[in-house]
């Protein structure tokens, strides 16, 4: 039996307790268990960040990743994008989905390759992909050229089929792409002549929503696609550097054509990110792409006077 005073004493105690709980609530440090659980973090990679189809020195060609839970959605597939998402230290077999902007080989060339290599590393699940035709055309011709080493691989170190794994789905409009219990992706028709269509992805995750621009023009539907959104990746064009390197080039007006109609300038993209109104604007898919003399402070010092948020010059390999 307890005395009136050691009653006393420990309603003290428990009373002190909850006054100590109240106080570390409201200042963030109660123990995890305790506190409601935070939304999942999501993990942007920018794997490749050059423009165009030829290999260059100082970049790697167009990929982006984003990570949720352990699990890979793979934007774009440009030259290396396996290598480089093992350099990133990545996990092949954790990619669930793939998604191709458009049909130029800077950004597919490695489409099949990254499901090939993936599944002869440890890709034993099912990977949808997602991108304008003729994607399922694709990977048919694609499975069929390596046909041998797949079968030869099936039988001879045990794996699982490749093909059943694959699941293309081709998108032919802006909308609704994909959903699950990770992330919403929504797609946006976006002006690159002469190819058609081309895409920007907006990727709605649990704790913010981040949004690729593909290659474009400036675009009405991107700029409404990417309307508040936490981060957008955006290819971008430096004009300066861009008329020396095509003055080379036997065909330099037909490139500086093709360029200025579907490529946004270093001006241009900062005004798009501003009237989306995004709070983080990442450059990539930098034109020209294999300038080492083009310092970050360029690219910076020519968009900065045209969005006043936060930037970021993006590289090789950068987490955010």
């Amino acid at each position: 039996m307890h005395t009136d005073s050691e009653i006393d004493h420990r309603r003290r105690r428990l009373l002190k307790a909850a006054g100590l709980s109240l106080g570390l609530a409201a200042c963030g440090a109660l123990p995890f268990a305790l506190r409601a659980a935070p939304a999942s973090r999501s993990r942007l990679i920018l794997l490749g960040t050059a423009g165009g189809p030829t290999p260059k020195p100082n970049r790697a060609a167009p990929a982006q990743a984003i990570v949720v839970d352990g699990v890979i959605y793979v934007i774009d597939c440009g030259n290396g994008v396996a290598q480089q998402m093992v350099k990133a230290g990545l996990d092949l077999g954790a990619i669930r989905n793939v998604f191709i902007t458009h049909q130029h080989s800077d950004h597919n060339a490695d489409y099949g390759n990254l499901l090939w290599l993936a599944w002869a590393a440890k890709l034993h699940t099912g990977v949808d992909t997602w991108g304008p035709p003729p994607l399922a055309k694709m990977t048919e011709l694609f499975l069929q050229m390596n046909d041998y080493d797949i079968r030869t691989r099936i039988a001879d170190e045990g794996r699982p089929a490749l093909a059943p794994l694959i699941a293309p789905h081709e998108i032919t409009r802006g909308g609704l792409v994909m959903q699950d219990e990770r992330v919403k992706v929504t797609a946006a028709l976006v002006q690159h002549p002469p190819v058609a269509p081309a895409f920007a992805y907006r990727f709605d995750c649990p704790d913010r929503s981040i949004v690729f621009s593909g290659d474009t023009r400036p675009s009405d539907a991107l700029i409404e696609l990417a309307h508040g959104a936490d981060v957008l990746v955006h290819e971008v064009m430096y004009l300066p550097a861009l008329e020396k390197l095509i003055a080379s080039e036997p065909n330099a007006a037909y490139l500086r054509e093709h360029l200025l109609a579907s490529h946004t300038t270093t001006e241009q993209v900062g005004r798009v990110a501003s009237e989306a109104g995004v709070k983080t604007l990442v450059l990539s898919h930098f034109v020209p792409g294999g300038d080492a003399s083009l310092a970050d402070e360029v690219w910076r010092d020519a968009v900065a006077p045209h969005f006043k948020g936060r930037l970021v010059v993006g590289r090789d390999l950068m987490e955010l």
